[in-house]
Order: structure tokens, then C-alpha cells, then sequence
């Protein structure tokens, strides 16, 4: 499975986990915040390659939030071997 984060495209926090929820294939009952997020991640059981481009857009649509999403998302990989994450611009 794969999914991007693309900066240029997401301007706000809910879109940003409306994007992954949707692409990642979330429960319903997902919380749509950042500690949703991490435990999301840290129980998927299939391999996942998520993708982050664009990533000066995404930090000035979403500032310091983008800071912890980025080192949530290597927290999450470091936790789960099935999730791989990678940077681009």
C-alpha cells in the first residue's frame, strides 16, 4: 500500500488526516489528531511506503504541526517494521 502527503496540496490539519484516513483505510472511529495518528500507524500489519513531497509547502500551510508530524511519522516507523517513510523537497 502506498501514500503521500503531499505539501502542496494539504493546507490544514483535517485535511492533512482527512488525506490519510482515506488513503490509509483508517476506521471510522479514527480521531483525526496527531495521537489517532500514531496509533494508527503503529498497528497497520501490512507494508505501508508513505511518501512526504512538497515539504516546504506542507510546513508553511501547517508550521510547527508539520515539525511533529514529521518526527511522529519516524517514531511510527521505528515502531512498525510494515511502515516506511520517506521525504522528498
Amino acid at each position: 500500500m502506498n501514500a503521500l502527503i503531499d505539501g502542496a496540496v494539504i493546507a490544514s490539519r483535517e485535511q492533512l488526516h482527512d488525506t490519510l484516513a482515506q488513503q490509509l483505510a483508517f476506521p471510522a472511529h479514527y480521531g483525526r489528531n496527531l495521537d489517532a495518528l500514531y496509533d494508527c500507524l503503529t498497528d497497520l500489519t501490512e507494508d505501508v511506503e508513505l511518501r512526504l513531497v512538497h515539504r516546504e509547502e506542507l510546513f508553511a500551510h501547517l508550521g510547527v504541526y508539520a515539525d511533529v508530524l514529521q518526527a511522529l511519522l519516524r517514531d511510527a516507523c521505528a515502531e512498525n517494521p510494515h511502515l516506511h517513510f520517506t521525504m522528498e523537497g
